[in-house]
């Protein structure tokens, strides 16, 4: 894992446990900050530090990574690149920053790349459990994850495939858009197509692989018709959303509604209406 890093970055993470770490933020000539345990830290080559002795990457370290992690052929992740991101082989996401250039109205590319966010797959065992209880006390049905960016809901949706797949062995399509979602264990009855968007892997999916349920990530506004269409359809789908409050969801189509509050921490669990699940 993080095999594409440049020699000083992976000398400065011997010093810390990976089992912790969650993000890294490398931008060009500023401090190298990484999220250990849920909190951000300075880091160099002797590991933990303050702002002033904290390692900073240059430009061309940016890029280095860019190009190594995209297997040294950016063309053969152009459509990532498009969507400023790019997925590691052990399913590290690496969210780009710099000047997008447009052609039509299109992204074409990007240029200057000046920042990235390296976010590291985990896998935890088990930490969908009181998720599996609570929700599935009466059978299998649609969950929607909601938390703030990096509190653990693919982690979460990762390893609630897991159980399911385990304890019921029905069959699971995984909608893996970003190549994130699929990066640990899902399950031996799992299928998976990646980079695809969620109406084109829905639609396929559905008509070629006849899941049972089909798992997601980071749903948008524009998501949620090809959602509603499986669930009408009598497919199960577990998902998650970039949303903190249940009002904000734009349709109430799912059958539990799942708050994070902190790094994979329960706080609530809503019906459809929203009551509370005990």
């Amino acid at each position: 894992m993080l095999e594409f890093l440049p020699p000083r970055l992976q000398i400065s993470l011997r010093h810390v446990n990976f089992d912790l770490l969650y993000e890294l933020r490398v931008r060009a000539d500023k401090p190298l900050l990484v999220n250990l345990g849920g909190a951000f830290c300075f880091l160099n080559e002797n590991g933990v530090c303050g702002r002033g002795n904290a390692l900073r990457p240059t430009q061309k370290e940016v890029q280095d990574i860019v190009l190594a992690a995209s297997g040294h052929s950016v063309y053969a992740v152009e459509n990532q690149l498009r969507q400023g991101f790019l997925t590691g082989v052990a399913g590290e996401r690496i969210g780009i920053a710099g000047t997008f250039v447009y052609d039509g109205g299109k992204v074409l590319s990007i240029n200057h790349m000046t920042s990235l966010c390296i976010r590291i797959p985990h896998a935890i065992h088990g930490c969908a459990e009181e998720i599996y209880r609570r929700c599935f006390a009466e059978g299998i049905c649609s969950v929607l994850i909601l938390s703030p960016p990096g509190e653990g809901k693919t982690t979460i949706l990762r390893d609630l495939c897991r159980l399911v797949s385990e304890r019921t062995n029905q069959n699971i399509l995984v909608s893996d858009e970003r190549g994130e979602l699929s990066a640990g264990e899902l399950g031996e009855t799992a299928d998976v197509i990646c980079f695809a968007d969620k109406l084109t892997a829905f639609t396929a999916g559905i008509r070629a692989l006849r899941p049972d349920i089909i798992v997601t990530d980071e749903l948008l506004t524009e998501d949620f018709k090809a959602v509603k269409r499986a669930i009408e359809a009598g497919i199960d789908v577990f998902a998650s959303a970039h949303l903190k409050r249940f009002d904000d969801i734009p349709e109430k189509i799912f059958s539990r509604y799942v708050l994070l509050n902190g790094l994979g921490a329960v706080d609530k669990i809503l019906d459809r209406e929203g009551n509370h699940v005990a």
